[in-house]
C-alpha cells in the first residue's frame, strides 16, 4: 500500500490513509479511478476555500500511489472548480441543456495546437462547436467535458456532452509507453451544441486558471515521492553505499523543495495575497525541476534492473516522465524571466 504525501505535519491523516490505499488498489483501472474522481469532486476543497493544502495533498498523495489514477481525477476536480467558480460569480452554466448531473464525468481540454482549432458559433441563442481539438484525454470515456473554443471575443470555454453524435475520437492515435490507459489524442467536433462557461477570455483570465495549473504540479511531486520512495528502500538495503546516499540526499533536498513551495502557494492562494501566473510559474518549474532531478538520480542508482524487472516502477518512471512534459521546460523559463524583467528585480 501506498503512504500518504502530506505537504504539511497538519495535515489530516484518515482520510489521506483512506486515499492511498484505494488509490493502489485501483491501479490503472480508468473505470474505478472515475467512481472515485466523482466521488472526490463532491467533497475536495476547491482552491481558495481556506483548505487548498488539503486539496494538494489529495492530489499529491493519488500522484504517488498511481499517476493513471491521479491523471483521470486532477481534471475532474478542475472541472468542478471551475464549475463552481462560475456560478459564485453569477454565472451558473445551463448543464441541464447537455445532460450533465452530479454523475458526470469531466475533462478540461484546453490545449491549442498547429493547424487546428475549435470554433464557436453562436445562431438563435444556441452555440455550436466546430472543429478539431488535440490533446483530450479520456474523450471516448468521460461523459462529459469543458472546451475552450475561438469566438469574435476572444478564446471561451463550453461545457459539451462527450456523448453528442457530432463528436469523434479518432483510433489509434495514442502510441505513448506512460499513461498508457489515459489517451490524449483529438477530438473532432463536427457540429456539437454547447453552453457557455463565463463570457470570453474568463476562463483564462481569472486566478483559478493559475491555481489548476498548481494542481497539476501537486501530482507531480506525488509521482516524484513515489519514484524517491523506490530510491529510498535501495538505500537502505546497503546504507554503507555512498553513492545511494548520495541520491537519496540530493533527491530529499530537491523534493523539500517541491514540498515547501506547494505548501507555500496554498497559504498565499487562501490568504489572497498570490500574483497568480506568477506565483504558478514559479510552483511549477521547481516541482518540475525536482521531479526531473528524482528520475535522473534514480535512474543513475537503480540501474536498469527496476525499469525492465519492476512493473510498479517502471510504469511509475514512464507516466511521470510523459505527464511532466505539460511543463514546456524552457518556454515555462523564458515566459518566467520575461516577466520578471517587466516586474522589476524580484529578490
Amino acid at each position: 500500500m501506498s503512504s500518504p504525501v502530506r505537504l504539511a505535519e497538519s495535515a489530516a491523516s484518515t482520510e489521506l490513509n483512506m486515499l492511498a490505499s484505494r488509490a493502489t488498489e485501483l491501479g490503472d483501472d480508468v473505470s474505478l479511478a472515475l467512481t472515485l474522481a466523482v466521488e472526490l469532486g463532491r467533497s475536495a476543497p476547491a482552491p481558495g476555500s481556506g483548505r487548498t493544502l488539503h486539496r494538494w495533498d489529495i492530489l499529491a498523495t493519488l500522484g504517488a500511489a498511481d499517476l493513471t489514477a491521479a491523471r483521470v481525477v486532477e481534471p475532474h476536480l478542475d472541472a468542478v472548480a471551475i464549475l463552481d467558480e462560475a456560478a459564485a460569480a453569477g454565472m451558473p452554466v445551463e448543464l441541464e441543456a447537455i445532460g450533465a448531473s452530479a454523475d458526470s464525468t469531466w475533462g478540461v481540454f484546453a490545449a491549442e495546437g498547429p493547424g487546428v482549432a475549435v470554433r464557436a458559433t453562436r445562431s438563435d441563442g444556441r452555440w455550436t462547436l466546430r472543429g478539431t481539438k488535440p490533446w483530450c484525454s479520456l474523450a471516448d470515456r468521460l461523459s462529459h467535458a469543458l472546451i475552450t473554443a475561438h469566438t469574435d471575443g476572444g478564446r471561451a470555454l463550453f461545457a459539451v456532452s462527450l456523448r453528442d453524435g457530432a463528436l469523434d475520437v479518432p483510433a489509434g492515435t495514442w502510441a505513448a509507453r506512460g499513461l498508457t490507459n489515459v489517451p490524449s489524442g483529438p477530438l473532432v467536433i463536427g457540429a456539437a451544441s454547447a453552453v457557455p462557461v463565463g463570457p470570453p477570455r474568463w476562463y483564462l483570465e481569472r486566478p483559478g486558471f493559475a491555481w489548476g495549473g498548481i494542481g497539476v504540479a501537486a501530482v507531480w511531486h506525488g509521482g516524484a515521492v513515489g519514484v524517491a520512495r523506490r530510491l529510498f528502500d535501495h538505500g537502505c538495503d546497503k546504507p554503507e553505499d555512498p553513492l545511494r546516499l548520495a541520491a537519496l540526499g540530493a533527491v530529499d533536498t530537491a523534493l523539500t523543495g517541491s514540498r515547501s513551495i506547494l505548501a507555500a502557494s496554498a497559504g498565499a492562494i487562501d490568504r489572497g495575497t498570490a500574483a497568480p501566473a506568477l506565483l504558478a510559474a514559479r510552483v511549477r518549474g521547481v516541482v518540475a525541476a525536482a521531479a526531473e532531478l528524482t528520475l535522473l538520480r534514480a535512474g543513475h542508482t537503480l540501474g536498469p534492473a527496476a525499469l525492465a524487472l519492476e512493473e510498479t516502477h517502471a510504469r511509475r518512471v514512464a507516466d511521470l516522465t510523459l505527464y511532466l512534459r505539460q511543463h514546456h521546460a524552457e518556454r515555462d523559463d523564458l515566459a518566467l524571466g520575461t516577466t520578471l524583467v517587466k516586474d522589476g528585480l524580484p529578490w
